[in-house]
């Protein structure tokens, strides 16, 4: 069985709370997270075998005149989510590499890919938490690794993309915020 994460996330509250019920109902998969966030928007993280988590999905999907967006990654970077949690181990910080969304789920989609991409370190995803709905991720790495790992995450972009950065040999001072 392969490890899987999927997300859902809804305009309204009601209808997410709904939808995650039918998803658990429908196939055998864990809740990671599920919450409010900014601004009145609902969101779950799930886990589960891949084909559970497809199954689940594709019920949020009965939900679509509600559903902003959705993914599924079977074998996601397992740095996904020690950075959601804020509890990434990072020492070394060569080059910086922010990417910023609307929404929330294109983010773990980015990050996903931007540590698949190149030799990388999530330092964060912060995940539409006290940020009116939007979401960004912060990578690690050598400048041209940063750099191919954050042009890429933005080709892959299903969501909605906002703006992007790389920080080539950051002060150490933004080192200390960001760490």
């Amino acid at each position: 069985m392969s490890k899987a994460i999927g997300m859902v996330e809804y305009k309204t509250v009601a209808t997410g709370i709904m939808a995650l019920d039918a998803m658990v109902k429908a196939a055998n998969i864990e809740i990671v997270e599920a919450q409010t966030v900014c601004p009145g928007k609902y969101i779950a993280i799930i886990t589960g075998g891949l084909s559970e988590v497809n199954a689940a999905a594709d019920v949020a999907k009965q939900f679509g005149e509600q559903l902003i967006n959705s993914f599924v990654l079977g074998n996601p970077h397992e740095s996904i989510m020690p950075a959601i949690y804020g509890t990434a181990d990072i020492e070394e910080v060569s080059a910086v590499g922010i990417l910023e969304t609307y929404d929330a789920t294109s983010i773990i989609v980015a990050a996903d890919t931007a540590a698949k991409t190149a030799i990388v370190d999530l330092i964060e995803i912060r995940v539409a938490k006290g940020m009116c709905g939007k979401s960004f991720m912060v990578i690690t790495g050598e400048v041209a690794a940063v750099t191919a790992a954050i042009e890429k995450a933005k080709d892959a972009q299903t969501g909605m993309y906002l703006d992007s950065c790389v920080i080539a040999h950051p002060d150490e001072k933004l080192k200390r915020v960001l760490l």
